[in-house]
């Protein structure tokens, strides 16, 4: 049974994730930082939960020894924790950028190299890194957010490039607005969040925001069979926003 390792999962994407994960019969390690809602969610799905910091220096190497242990390796690993802050410039302090950095890029990093050799003992290992849209473009008051996703994407093609030749394919996800609570900040810092709402809902080809449903589709493709030849690229999912 494959072994599936997800890294922020505890609502919204990830959730709907380990989710269908789990309806295919995967095996699921889940860590996340809400402990209660995490622990929640594997005892109601069949999967096993580890509280974890990802923004402590050890965090991922500990989780991925965890999971083997538990499990005896992983086929894919879906680095999708992530932090969203937004505050005026001049109110960015030094611990804001560092935590958006250690989460959203060093975090990713440190566990595909943690999780490199049980994925080399996989016949189908597979690497997610969960970047956004917010990687293609950029939003006011949110530069770390922005800058992070943006440096997954670099990061990606060149582990893209490192790992291939043990048969270990890594790709990045691209999210537009999906609507999760993970947005509460975006949101608060609009001066009519109602408004903002749905003048970008107006925007979006598809005329409305994504859910998580549509996203954990490709999540469970990229770690399928059927992407045996996808890695270094990038999927985005976003209804359309980015397009026009």
């Amino acid at each position: 049974m494959p072994t599936v390792l997800i890294a922020g999962g505890a609502t919204g994407i990830g959730r709907a994730s380990l989710e269908a994960f789990r309806e295919a019969g995967h095996d699921v390690c889940l860590a996340d930082i809400a402990a209660e809602e995490g622990a929640a969610l594997c005892q109601t799905a069949g999967a096993y939960f580890v509280e974890a910091d990802l923004s402590q220096p050890g965090a991922p190497a500990e989780i991925v020894k965890t999971c083997v242990t538990k499990f005896g390796g992983i086929d894919t690993l879906f680095a999708n924790a992530a932090v969203l802050a937004s505050a005026p410039l001049a109110d960015w302090t030094h611990e804001m950028w560092e935590q958006s950095l250690a989460v959203n890029l060093s975090a990713p990093f440190f566990l595909v190299q943690a999780a490199a050799p049980a994925l080399r003992r996989s016949n189908n290992p597979s690497v997610i890194l969960t970047a956004s849209t917010g990687a293609l473009r950029g939003h006011a008051r949110m530069p770390a957010y922005h800058a992070t996703k943006s440096g997954l994407i670099g990061l990606a093609r060149s582990l893209a490039d490192e790992l291939a030749p043990d048969g270990i394919r890594v790709n990045t996800l691209l999210p537009g607005f999906i609507d999760t609570p993970f947005n509460a900040p975006f949101w608060a810092a609009q001066k009519d969040a109602s408004e903002a709402e749905r003048a970008l809902a107006a925007s979006i080809p598809m005329r409305r925001q994504g859910t998580p449903a549509d996203v954990a589709g490709i999540v469970t493709f990229l770690a399928s069979h059927a992407a045996r030849y996808v890695t270094g690229t990038q999927i985005v999912v976003d209804g359309g926003y980015s397009a026009v």
